[in-house]
C-alpha cells in the first residue's frame, strides 16, 4: 500500500468525529490492506510501531525533529522554530515546508508502507554515542521523498502526536466490521485475542485469515504479557454482599500488582502495565523458582516492599524506586527487600483456567505453590457473608498500611480487563482521581527552573483523546516538584512563554473539594483545589479514570443538571 493511501484515511479520520463513522472508515482502511500491510497499518493508526508491551516508543524530542527538518528542507532551525511558533504544529510546518522545496529527483518513487514502517521501527533501537545523528539522518531520508500530506503526518507519528483519534475500542469495532459476522459474538472474540496478545495487529490479522474460531482459539503464550483483571469500585461493603451473599474478601495490598511467569526453570515478571520487570527484581525470580512447584503456568499476585529492619510494609511510592532501575539492582535489592502475596492462578501446563470459577482456581493456586513465609505467601482471605467480619477484616487491611480490600464473587471466572464485574474494590478514599498530565507552567522566582503548575485530563474511552479537567499546584514537596520537572522535560512537545503542553504520559493521583461544570475545559468539567496525592508509576494514560467516571462523581455530589 502507497503511504499517501493511509494518509488520506488519517485525514478522513482526523476531520470526523462521529464514533461510527470512524469505524467504517478504518474498517474500509482494514478490509484493503494485505495480510502483511494489515499488521503494519494497525500499528500505524494507533501512532506505533511496537506493541505498547515492549516499552519501544518513538517519541522523538521536538528539537530533534527540528535538526532533521532543518537538514531536509534546507532551512536553519530558527526558521523552522519561527513557523513552529506560527502553526503550533510540526506536522503543519512539514507540510508547508514540503510543498516549497524543490524536486530531489525527476522519477521519484512513491513512499510505501512497508518502507515508513521498517524504517520507523529502526528509530527506538538506535542508542548510544552516534545515535542522536543516525535517528536525524533516517527521518531526514523520509522527509526527502515525503509528499506534503506524507510529511505532515510522518512527523506527527514520530513526535507520537498523530492526532486522529484512534483509541484502542475503535480498532476492535473496526475489525470486527471488516472482517467478522455476528457482531456481538465476534466483539467478544476481538476482546478475549486482544486481552491475550496484547498486539492489535496480530489480532487483526487473525481475524482476517481464521475468523471468529481462531480468535476464541487463541492461548497464553508464556512470556508475552496479558491484559489483567480489574476491579470495579464499590460505594459499601453491604451493596456487595447484599448483591452477592457470601463473597471472598481479599486484603488489597499496597504494592506492584504481578504477573508471574513459569516455564521450566524460567520466570518472567511483568506489572499490569504490562512492563517487563524480569530484571529489576531477581529476588522475586529466586522466590518463584523456589516457591512454584508446578512446570508451566501464569499466576497473580501483589508485591509489596517491606522495611530491612522491622520487615513492616511499606507505601507503593518506596516500591517504585526499583521499578524503573536499571543499575545497582543488588544494592536496590538489600535496600528494598520485598514480600509477595498471591491470589489467583489463569494457566496451568497448558490448560487456560479462566473460565473455572474463583474458588475453584484459589485452591489450585494453593496446590502449585510451597508458601516462604514472610516472602511468598497467600492473600490474605476471608469467605463470608457476614458484613460485621468484612468490616473488621477491612480495618485489619487498613491497620497493616493496606490499600483495603477486594471483594470477590465466589463463582466468577477470570475476564480480562476492567468493568466486567466479579471483583470489587473497596477503599477508604473512593473520590480520588488517577490523571494524566498533558501541560504545565514553569515557575518563578527560586522554582523559575521547575514546572508547578500541571494540566491535569481524563480520557474519552471513544476516541482514546485526553479531555482537561484541571490545574494542579499544590500537595507536592520541593523534591517533588523537581522530581515531576524532570520526567515532564523529556515529554515536553510545545513551549509558549512560560506554558508547555507535554505528551500524555505521566499519571498522577489526585484529590479535590468538589467537581464543577466548566466551559473552560474541553471535559465541560473542572476540579475544584485540585492537590498532588502521589505519583501513579504503576499506571499509564490507557489507564486513567474517564469521562465517564468524572460526571458520575459529579452526578454523586447531588448537583446533576
Amino acid at each position: 500500500m502507497e503511504y499517501k493511501v493511509l494518509c488520506e484515511y488519517y485525514e478522513k479520520l482526523e476531520k470526523e468525529s462521529s464514533k461510527i463513522e470512524k469505524t467504517k472508515i478504518l474498517a474500509k482502511l482494514f478490509s484493503q490492506c494485505s495480510a502483511e500491510d494489515l499488521e503494519r497499518v494497525v500499528f500505524l493508526v494507533q501512532g506505533i510501531v511496537y506493541p505498547k508491551y515492549t516499552q519501544l516508543e518513538l517519541g522523538i524530542a521536538t528539537q530533534l525533529m527540528i535538526r532533521a527538518m532543518s537538514k531536509a528542507y534546507g532551512l536553519s532551525e530558527e526558521k523552522i522554530e519561527e513557523e513552529f511558533a506560527k502553526l503550533g504544529d510540526l506536522g503543519l510546518v512539514a507540510e508547508k515546508l514540503s510543498k516549497n522545496k524543490k524536486q530531489a529527483t525527476l522519477f521519484k518513487k512513491s513512499l510505501m508502507v512497508e518502507k515508513v514502517f521498517e524504517e520507523l521501527r529502526k528509530l527506538p533501537l538506535l542508542s548510544g554515542e552516534g545515535s542522536q545523528e543516525k535517528k536525524i539522518m533516517t527521518i531526514y531520508h523520509l522527509l526527502l521523498i515525503a509528499e506534503p500530506k506524507e510529511a505532515k503526518y510522518l512527523v506527527r507519528t514520530i513526535l507520537g502526536e498523530l492526532r486522529i483519534g484512534v483509541a484502542e475500542g475503535l480498532i476492535r469495532d473496526a475489525i470486527v466490521e471488516a472482517f467478522l459476522p455476528s457482531k456481538e459474538e465476534a466483539a467478544e472474540a476481538v476482546d478475549y485475542a486482544w486481552s491475550i496478545l496484547s498486539d492489535f495487529s496480530l489480532v487483526a490479522k487473525i481475524a482476517k485469515e481464521k475468523g471468529i474460531e481462531g480468535l476464541k482459539s487463541v492461548k497464553i503464550e508464556i512470556g508475552r504479557p496479558i491484559q489483567v483483571m480489574l476491579g470495579e469500585k464499590a460505594e459499601s461493603i453491604e451493596e456487595v454482599v447484599k448483591e452477592y451473599g457470601e463473597v471472598a474478601a481479599e486484603w488489597k495490598y499496597d504494592g506492584m500488582r504481578t504477573i508471574i511467569m513459569k516455564k521450566a526453570d524460567k520466570i518472567w515478571l511483568f506489572t499490569r502495565r504490562q512492563e517487563d520487570v524480569t530484571k529489576q527484581f531477581p529476588d522475586l525470580v529466586e522466590l518463584c523458582k523456589k516457591g512454584i512447584k508446578v512446570d508451566e503456568c501464569v499466576i497473580e499476585g501483589e508485591t509489596i516492599a517491606v522495611d530491612p529492619k522491622t520487615n513492616t510494609p511499606m507505601a507503593f511510592q518506596v516500591l517504585s524506586q526499583r521499578i524503573h532501575r536499571k543499575y545497582d539492582i543488588e544494592k536496590m535489592v538489600e535496600k528494598i527487600p520485598v514480600q509477595i502475596h498471591l491470589f489467583d492462578i489463569i494457566y496451568l501446563n497448558g490448560e487456560m483456567l479462566i473460565s473455572k470459577p474463583l474458588i475453584e482456581r484459589r485452591k489450585i493456586l494453593e496446590s502449585a505453590i510451597e508458601v516462604i513465609p514472610g516472602k511468598f505467601e497467600l492473600a490474605k482471605q476471608l469467605i463470608t457473608k457476614d458484613v460485621k467480619k468484612i468490616e473488621e477484616f477491612y480495618n485489619e487491611a487498613l491497620n497493616a498500611k493496606q490499600e483495603g480490600l477486594m471483594l470477590k464473587v465466589l463463582n466468577s471466572p477470570y475476564r480480562f480487563g476492567r468493568h466486567v464485574g466479579g471483583w470489587y474494590k473497596i477503599k477508604p478514599t473512593m473520590e480520588n482521581l488517577d490523571l494524566v498530565i498533558v501541560g504545565a507552567t514553569w515557575g518563578e522566582g527560586a522554582r523559575a527552573n521547575w514546572l508547578t503548575s500541571f494540566e491535569l485530563a481524563v480520557r474519552d474511552p471513544d476516541t482514546g483523546n485526553f479531555l482537561r479537567c484541571g490545574m494542579m499546584s499544590t500537595g507536592l514537596t520541593e523534591e517533588e516538584y523537581e522530581m515531576m520537572t524532570e520526567l515532564l522535560k523529556p515529554l515536553i512537545i510545545q513551549e509558549k512563554g512560560k506554558e508547555v503542553k507535554v505528551r500524555p504520559k505521566i499519571v498522577v493521583e489526585v484529590k479535590y473539594q468538589e467537581i464543577q461544570k466548566s466551559p473552560n475545559y474541553e471535559s465541560g468539567y473542572a476540579l475544584r483545589f485540585p492537590a498532588f496525592v502521589r505519583l501513579r508509576e504503576d499506571k499509564g494514560p490507557e489507564d486513567v479514570d474517564t469521562i465517564n467516571r468524572l460526571i458520575e462523581l459529579y452526578k454523586s455530589q447531588g448537583k446533576a443538571g
